[in-house]
């Protein structure tokens, strides 16, 4: 018999018996899995369960990316994903889902657990971009990431200046100078 996965689902293991092993205190609850309670936690583990049983073509970002790297100590409400212009992902309506269509250059993407995140250098970069107010539990999380990503102000200058006609550019260079400068 193979190995368990780290994460598991319903599609590993009925649900009922999943619930039973947590009654039973072999696993505890991550996002939409369930890991082995000797399981170390790790972005891997968090990427699988929040991406685990959704659409390949899904990618954790702003919020969700940040509770993925480990920044935040819980998962949004609302489940932030983006998908690569024209991936053509089929989705469906939730409340507790929010997807956006993107260009993503190469480095924007990173391979966790076999799901997509969006890089340190990314998140740290649209979380600037499109948070409205800014709270400081986000401006933190944006100290964090840089320092996990050893990503610096001249990283988010270069990445934010690739592109022209960017949206929110001028708020995410303000914001960026104010928490990291």
């Amino acid at each position: 018999m193979p190995p368990l996965p780290a994460v598991l689902t319903d599609r590993d293991i009925p649900a009922p018996e999943l619930g039973g092993m947590r009654l039973d205190g072999e696993v505890y609850p991550l996002a939409d899995g369930w890991c082995a309670i000797d399981e170390l936690e790790s972005p891997a583990h968090r990427a699988r369960a929040v991406l685990g049983h959704r659409s390949p073509r899904l990618i954790a970002e702003l919020g969700t990316a940040a509770w993925v790297w480990g920044v935040t100590a819980t998962l949004p409400r609302v489940t932030e994903f983006c998908v690569e212009l024209g991936a053509r992902a089929r989705l469906g309506i939730n409340p507790t889902v929010r997807v956006r269509e993107l260009v993503l250059d190469p480095g924007d993407r990173v391979e966790l657990g076999g799901v997509g995140v969006t890089s340190p250098l990314r998140t740290v970069v649209d979380l600037a971009r499109f948070r409205d107010p800014l709270p400081e539990q986000e401006r933190e999380a944006i100290r964090e990431l840089a320092l996990l990503g050893g990503v610096g102000l001249p990283d988010c200058y270069e990445l934010i200046n690739r592109r022209r006609n960017l949206p929110e550019k001028r708020r995410a260079l303000r914001r960026l100078d104010e928490v990291l400068g």
